[in-house]
């Protein structure tokens, strides 16, 4: 079993950059492919990017594809999802997921364990 906590979410205008970490506990960090997802106030939550147990492969969604960057420090239990050049459209709720599988799942029935999410806005 594994527990997410998630930081670094906060307010920032549009064009800026945030840099969101979440950090697992237990000591078999490395067995879980990581995943970040968001949710917008009466959506759906969607996948944004993904990260194999190893880091060797990445998957993201198109819309956040060149501008966010998924990676592990699997020495210090820890994903990242470095944001940049942010749009108004990014503002939800970020949650990070752990999957048993080795590479990461789109789809949120692929993830056993979730963190309480993080709020980013970016205004405008």
């Amino acid at each position: 079993q594994v527990q997410l906590v998630e930081s670094g979410g906060g307010l920032v205008q549009a064009g800026g950059s945030l840099r969101l970490s979440c950090a697992a506990s237990g000591r078999t960090f490395s067995s879980y492919a990581m995943g970040w997802f968001r949710q917008a106030p009466g959506k759906e939550r969607m996948f944004v990017a993904g990260l194999s147990r190893s880091g060797g492969r990445t998957v993201y969604a198109d819309s956040v594809k060149g501008r966010f960057t998924i990676s592990r420090d699997n020495t210090k239990n820890t994903v990242y999802l470095q944001m940049n050049s942010l749009k108004p459209e990014d503002t939800a709720v970020y949650y990070c997921a752990a999957s048993s599988g080795i590479y990461a799942p789109v789809a949120t029935g692929g993830y056993a364990y979730w963190g309480q999410g993080t709020q980013v806005t970016a205004s405008s």
